[in-house]
């Protein structure tokens, strides 16, 4: 689940979700130490296409890749030129030297080892700010997805990424979005490519007050 994570330990889940944009090769060097936690916000970047532009394109392996060691989250994304400026504005400790990143680790890209998905959050509410996934490519990351126009949410399902989206009516608060959609990528081609996507709408049944009845 989301929460902080300290640059001493690490939080990871093996759970799932996906997106796209290949950018930025981050040297590795001096990215493996613990340090991982939770944050979103900005402009969204899936890169090109559709899935019926891709159709014919190899579906990666879903063989179980390497597991990379614990990666500094916060150094990777801070060193990211296509992380917005706001982004990193915003990924700062909330407590100590806890940082609001939720880190996972899966197979989304068919590499030998597992691609890394960031979620950035805000420190107060945990609204996810920016979420990105990075490839391993040569012994450095890269870039290959990024996604920020809060509130978003990456996550790895079953070798899919998939990208949850809130969506507010005007008045909503922040706590009460009225619904949401949810962005189904798949790898292919050498980038996320959307394979479909959802609109669930939120109930607003319940806390409504009761019409009065009118005297008698």
């Amino acid at each position: 689940m989301r929460g902080l994570t300290g640059a001493g330990h690490t939080e990871t889940r093996t759970t799932a979700r996906a997106a796209t944009t290949a950018t930025a090769v981050l040297a590795v060097a001096g990215l493996f130490a613990a340090g991982c936690g939770t944050g979103g916000t900005g402009a969204r970047d899936e890169g090109p296409a559709h899935a019926d532009s891709v159709a014919s394109a190899a579906a990666p392996s879903r063989a179980p890749a390497v597991v990379p060691d614990q990666v500094d989250a916060v150094r990777l994304v801070k060193a990211d030129p296509a992380v917005s400026a706001e982004v990193k504005r915003e990924l700062e400790p909330c407590v100590a030297d806890e940082y609001p990143v939720d880190v996972s680790y899966g197979n989304l890209t068919g590499g030998t080892a597992d691609d890394v998905v960031v979620n950035v959050l805000t420190c107060g509410d945990a609204v996810g700010i920016g979420a990105y996934v990075y490839r391993d490519e040569d012994g450095a990351y890269v870039n290959v997805f990024k996604a920020e126009e809060p509130p978003v949410y990456a996550e790895i399902d079953r070798g899919d990424l998939v990208v949850t989206n809130q969506v507010y009516d005007r008045g909503d608060p922040v706590s009460s979005p009225s619904g949401e959609n949810v962005i189904t990528y798949r790898w292919a081609a050498g980038r996320f490519a959307e394979e479909y996507r959802t609109h669930n709408d939120y109930g607003k049944v319940a806390g409504v007050e009761p019409t009065p009845m009118p005297d008698d």
